[in-house]
């Protein structure tokens, strides 16, 4: 029994790498298209439920639907509002898989087809061309599915669980409970897909309980309500660290379940009666022959994905229409909270069906936000050097010391992510993007090294006893106008916004050189005619050159990003 068990897990653990890989090569196919038609098509309700009903399709993957529709929340490209339409379309896309797995797991037999399914994915693979070998890699996993499905439902029939007693009896006896039968198993049901973090699986369990005839139909689908509560709760726990927008998405992910679960439990016998009568399945027939056995167990999967399917889109149909209540309702549960003082990650997350490629948008995103926390650093700069009083002065200066200090925790933690991304199966070109957005936080903690040095400069001159002259203040606020915009011009390209050119901060960075070269000159004619002293000259030009310095960072961050944009363009052009 423990050598069976241990068989079943095995299976599982088949199911969903081959579900995974299938997501990832998928993913590399489209390149970053499926992402722009997520971009674009939801500024109305029903272009957006229509498009997270076809990217989750797709993709195969509710998960990164839902983590590409938060990363464009976070970013100001979606609203909340235009969201959740995307994650009720998400909750029907993902519904395909279980149709997938009835169709061609249950209804013909698969393990004549897998293993030339298997050739021809190696096959694939090897070709140079990457939408090519991008497509045998979905092959591959689509053939590890299903190798995974029919090993396992193989091992269920091994197991003979129709004639196991200790079985028969558990769930003779937890059937005769009504109401509270349907509550264990939905509870079952979602404690199982937590565990697992994978509804699809738990899914494939629950379609071959039922075919075998192990599982009553009503139990089964007690189970499937179940999953799609597990799968909410997984994605709130893991929003729980994220940022407010992020909470609020995986909010409206939940209640939308929960609320469809509430009104199913109300009408559950008739609801099942009626998904069962149109898809010609009698949950009260008791097959007599094997063929009446095997037809039953086919039909009874059908009766499990018609009530997934009706189940998500019935509590659409029902709930689309009150978006606007449903945003406020989660903006009173979760309220914005103040801009905090630290970099705290946001976007990048983890779990067991997350993708390599999906996970390079996520990282973006978060360099987006150092870039952001960054350009605020820098602008306490001016603040600081015009401060006169004690302890104003030492509390600004130990906030700016409190974001250098973070800015390193913030690059080592988005650089550790990259090096777990690079373990996973990643295209040519993402594997030189990655290298580039590894270049982009380096440089971008220089910005933030600069920025203290200029503070260090700047507490050393308020602790003597002199200060600059106004003519001193003037060309340092020349010099952090010039920087100031060429922080604006790097936050704009690493943003990718339009009708942006990066050669105009090469401009700039010419006329910080020059300007800093011509400062240089004027120093020293200054300190000759002893303007100020010596000591008050070098603070002077030790800021001017961190500044300089600071330049060149900027300069080096749009150069490895250009880089990472040509790889991914030239990219979707073989694609």
């Amino acid at each position: 029994m423990i050598l069976a068990i241990l068989k079943m897990i095995g299976c599982l653990a088949l199911l969903m790498f081959g579900m995974k890989t299938m997501s990832e090569g998928l993913q590399k196919l489209t390149g970053g298209h499926l992402r722009a038609v997520l971009g674009t098509m939801t500024k109305h309700r029903v272009g957006g439920l229509l498009t997270g009903t076809f990217v989750t399709a797709a993709v195969q993957s509710s998960t990164a639907t839902t983590v590409m529709t938060v990363s464009f929340v976070n970013a100001g490209l979606l609203t909340l509002k235009q969201a959740i339409p995307v994650i009720m379309g998400a909750n029907i896309g993902t519904t395909a898989t279980a149709w997938i797995m009835s169709i061609f797991g249950f209804q013909f037999n698969m393990s004549s087809f897998v293993w030339p399914i298997f050739g021809l994915g190696i096959a694939l693979s090897y070709v140079r061309k990457n939408g090519v070998r991008s497509f045998g890699e979905f092959i591959f996993g689509f053939a590890f599915m299903f190798l995974g499905l029919t090993t396992l439902r193989e091992n269920a029939v091994a197991m003979d669980l129709a004639h196991n007693e200790t079985i028969i009896n558990f769930f003779a006896t937890t059937g005769g409970w009504g109401i509270f039968s349907t509550l264990l198993f939905l509870l079952l049901g979602g404690i199982l897909t937590m565990c697992v973090q994978s509804s699809a699986a738990i899914m494939a369990i629950t379609l071959i309980l039922c075919s075998s005839g192990v599982l009553p139909i009503y139990q089964g689908i007690a189970l499937v309500m179940g999953e799609n509560i597990g799968t909410t709760v997984t994605s709130n726990l893991a929003a729980l660290s994220a940022s407010t927008q992020a909470r609020r998405a995986a909010l409206a992910h939940m209640l939308f379940n929960v609320f469809g679960v509430i009104w199913v439990l109300i009408i559950f016998n008739p609801f099942v009666n009626m998904v069962c009568n149109v898809v010609g399945f009698d949950p009260t027939f008791v097959p007599q022959s094997q063929e009446e056995i095997a037809q039953a167990g086919v039909r009874v999967t059908y009766a499990l994905s018609g009530f997934h399917t009706a189940f998500n889109l019935c509590n659409v149909l029902l709930l689309i229409w009150f978006i606007k209540p449903m945003e406020k309702l989660i903006c009173k549960i979760i309220r914005e909270k103040e801009d905090g003082e630290d970099f705290r990650i946001k976007f990048i997350s983890g779990g067991l069906m997350s993708t390599a490629e999906l996970s390079l948008f996520e990282a973006r995103k978060e360099i987006n936000l150092f870039v952001e926390k960054t350009q605020k650093m820098f602008h306490m700069i001016p603040e600081l050097l015009r401060m006169t009083n004690e302890d104003e002065f030492s509390k600004l200066f130990a906030r700016i010391e409190k974001y250098e200090g973070i800015s390193d925790s913030f690059e080592i933690e988005i650089g550790n992510y990259l090096n777990k991304v690079s373990e996973g199966r990643l295209s040519p070109e993402s594997k030189t993007a990655l290298q580039c957005m590894l270049r982009e936080i380096s440089e971008i903690e220089s910005i933030g090294d600069a920025c203290f040095n200029m503070a260090r400069v700047i507490n050393r001159k308020f602790k003597s006893e002199e200060d600059f002259t106004e003519e001193q203040y003037s060309r340092i606020d020349g010099m952090v106008k010039l920087c100031d915009q060429m922080l604006e011009q790097m936050k704009a390209v690493v943003e990718g916004q339009p009708n942006v050119n990066p050669k105009s901060i090469m401009t700039l960075e010419f006329e910080v050189n020059d300007y800093r070269k011509m400062l240089k000159e004027l120093n020293v004619d200054d300190i000759n005619a002893q303007r100020y002293s010596y000591q008050m000259g070098v603070h002077y030009m030790d800021l001017i050159n961190d500044f300089e310095k600071m330049g060149d960072y900027v300069v080096n961050v749009v150069e490895a990003h250009v880089n990472h944009k040509l790889v991914l363009n030239h990219s979707d052009q073989r694609y």
